[in-house]
């Protein structure tokens, strides 16, 4: 029986986001990511083609490893210049009625209680359709920049982003009741006093004493997005998360990924089945394969190896330039992506060379990488839910727009016609389009803030 699978654009507002160079390409639009137009036409193309979010990531700092420089990433773009992500979802909401939003945070830089009323407004101002995606960081140019030595140690930053969540959940589900709002206009009483609760917090990364500044939102804690693969991050995902970002070589690794994850969140009282999964995906289709494949090396030849060296460099802190071309990556231990050093490394099948990682990432980054007809890839995508246990893509542009609309053109009517997708939006807030109620479960760790206990 077929499953309805979720798709989600994954982008970030920048020029070049993964398929780096490709911002050359005179078919390409994202040099313009400065303007509203981009993004209003980006939404309504979204919506058009029944996407259930634009996932904007995001990053804080200047790629600055690759050559110990920042020459290269100002050169090429690589995610520099890069606007917030939060600012152009307001207006992208104006236009749509469904399309979800999904916003990166990184908690190392955002006060909690200036965060958690920047979310409440955005969920207040979307009607419920707003995505947190939780992140840490990896860039030692970001912390820099906001004033610290370095990044603090990968445990570390999960040990804060553990508390993080604990004051957000406070705040979020705690200090207001339901039904502290009244807005009597007779009596001049808006909310009552007593139930609103000031949250008096003295942990180990934060303090914070006060009530939230917004009243509840439509969904009160946002759907929470997560993409932590190491053994901690994993931990943290499986405790908290409602979706996560997944990557894999093949079915069969993600569906053991995803079970791993699920019996996880058994352990912390969680419904595995309230977590939904998702994979990287980049696809160049065309009515033919052979004109697909003749796009995959028009495309190619705008990347650029200095950018995509640049790229990976700063996800893994090690500096690709010192190493020939041809000479396989060691592993490292450092504190910036452990999954991504792992998965370059310490793979059984292969060990990847930089050349090699130059040209393989050129075009998807990590991504799963579908070149074809609308129904190999369509088929490739079905084969990936259905074996590997996914619940969603999150897609990738790569020529802006002509991917998207290539990619909502050619390849959703066919999963629609064989019911991998949907033809119709479910109404509610996010978490309702996911298939959950308005708010948080009751075995979420949240909830245990609920009613006032924020102690």
């Amino acid at each position: 029986m077929a499953r309805e699978m979720f798709l989600n654009a994954l982008d970030m507002n920048c020029a070049s986001f993964l398929a780096q160079g490709i911002w050359r390409h005179p078919r390409d639009r994202s040099v313009e990511f400065n303007t509203m137009r981009y993004w209003l036409d980006y939404a309504r193309l979204l919506e058009a083609g029944k996407f259930d979010a634009l996932f904007q990531a995001d990053t804080i700092g200047v790629y600055d490893v690759y050559g110990g420089n920042k020459d290269a990433a100002i050169t090429r773009a690589v995610q520099v210049p890069e606007n917030d992500p939060v600012m152009v979802v307001p207006a992208m909401a104006a236009v749509t009625e469904h399309l979800c939003f999904g916003t990166t945070g990184n908690l190392l830089y955002e006060p909690p209680y200036m965060f958690a009323r920047r979310i409440s407004t955005l969920d207040h101002l979307t009607g419920g359709r707003i995505a947190w995606n939780v992140v840490t960081g990896i860039l030692n140019s970001g912390a820099r920049a906001a004033g610290r030595d370095a990044m603090p140690a990968h445990d570390e930053r999960y040990d804060m982003a553990e508390e993080y969540l604990d004051l957000m959940y406070k705040l979020w589900e705690g200090s207001w009741d339901d039904d502290a709002v009244v807005a009597d206009r007779a009596a001049g009483i808006y909310a009552d006093p007593a139930k609103v609760h000031e949250v008096h917090h003295r942990g180990t990364h934060y303090r914070l004493d006060g009530a939230h500044m917004s009243q509840p939102s439509p969904q009160r804690t946002p759907v929470i997005f997560q993409a932590g693969a190491s053994a901690r991050g994993a931990a943290f995902a499986a405790k908290h998360s409602e979706c996560i970002f997944i990557n894999g070589p093949v079915p069969a690794v993600m569906k053991q990924k995803i079970a791993e994850t699920r019996a996880q969140a058994a352990t912390f009282g969680r419904d595995p089945a309230d977590i939904k999964f998702f994979a990287g995906l980049s696809v160049i289709v065309a009515k033919t394969e052979s004109a697909a494949r003749a796009r995959y090396e028009e495309y190619r030849k705008y990347a650029t190896v200095d950018a995509v060296l640049c790229h990976v460099s700063a996800s893994l802190n090690i500096d690709l330039a010192k190493y020939p071309l041809d000479e396989p990556i060691a592993y490292q231990k450092t504190d910036a992506n452990q999954t991504a050093m792992e998965a370059l490394t310490q793979r059984k099948d292969r060990v990847f060379t930089v050349r090699q990682v130059a040209e393989e990432m050129a075009v998807s980054g990590r991504n799963l990488l579908l070149v074809g007809s609308p129904e190999q890839v369509a088929n490739t995508m079905i084969e990936w839910v259905d074996m590997g246990g996914i619940d969603g893509f999150n897609l990738a542009r790569l020529v802006m727009p002509g991917s998207v609309e290539e990619f909502v053109e050619l390849v959703v009517p066919i999963l629609q016609s064989r019911g991998y997708y949907k033809k119709a939006y479910t109404p509610g807030t996010m978490r309702e389009k996911l298939g959950g109620g308005p708010r948080l479960p009751a075995t979420h760790p949240a909830a245990a803030f609920r009613n006032g206990n924020v102690k």
